[in-house]
């Protein structure tokens, strides 16, 4: 279980008008929700309004200034080593070692995360099977299409069998057979019990997976709850109507 407790993150931003003038920014403030095991959680929310940063901060690449992240129970920080072996995190950036083939850069993680070399070479078959990677496993990635990246990159952040996973916006750019296999590889991540966290912008996706969704916005949370509360809430027949009406009445536009 992951616990957002009022996470707070400013960062220093150069002045559009003057070069050597800083303006401080707020990125986070007083973002909190949990995402529970064997649930889908999805972050929404419109570009810049906080959503790597907050899985940055989750996964622990970056330090909140204010709150604190709680797996199971204890603090991020205080046993930072320990916690991100637990997760697994496909961030904004994706690459992958172009030299290596599909499978030697998903052995590569297995063995930083410590996986036994006869646990590793199982671990990597059954991913390489459940992703539909036989064709490429034995490529150099360099070349590989964007669904081909992005399935090689998923099977590295599985690899140690994490009981947390943090996606950020894992459909992006895929075509329409790509997305409805990793959308298929999230569901199977829940029914494993896994706790699941990701960022996405598409509506339907959000709708068809999560348990929970939060939407952020200008760094706050403007609305948590299920899609059906959600819609609920904001008396709209649709997600995607419902999540402008959030917004909107969280700037002061809607009554």
């Amino acid at each position: 279980m992951i616990e957002v407790v009022s996470i707070g993150k400013r960062f220093r931003a150069r002045d559009g008008r003057w070069i050597r003038r800083w303006r401080e920014v707020t990125a986070l403030h007083e973002v909190s929700f949990t995402a529970q095991p064997g649930q889908i959680t999805g972050l929404l929310g419109p570009n810049g309004a906080g959503k790597t940063t907050l899985l940055r901060i989750i996964a622990g690449v970056l330090q909140a200034d204010q709150g604190q992240i709680l797996v199971d129970g204890v603090a991020i920080q205080q046993d930072l080593l320990r916690l991100r072996s637990a997760m697994g995190v496909l961030g904004d950036a994706k690459g992958l070692y172009q030299r290596l083939t599909a499978r030697e850069n998903i052995r590569y993680f297995g063995q930083l995360h410590g996986v036994p070399a006869k646990l590793l070479a199982q671990r990597i078959d059954q991913l390489i099977d459940q992703l539909g990677m036989a064709g490429i496993a034995d490529r150099p990635t360099a070349g590989f299409s964007q669904g081909e990246r992005m399935k090689t990159a998923i099977a590295r952040i599985l690899v140690h069998d994490p009981r947390i996973v943090l996606l950020d916006e894992p459909t992006n750019g895929l075509d329409i057979l790509a997305t409805r296999s990793m959308r298929d590889v999230i569901r199977g991540l829940k029914a494993a019990g896994k706790t699941v966290l990701f960022s996405s912008h598409v509506m339907q996706e959000v709708g068809e997976l999560c348990d929970e969704v939060v939407i952020v916005n200008r760094g706050t949370v403007a609305a948590v709850g299920s899609p059906q509360a959600i819609l609920a809430q904001s008396g709209q027949a649709s997600l995607e109507d419902a999540f402008v009406h959030v917004l909107g009445s969280a700037e002061g536009l809607f009554t």
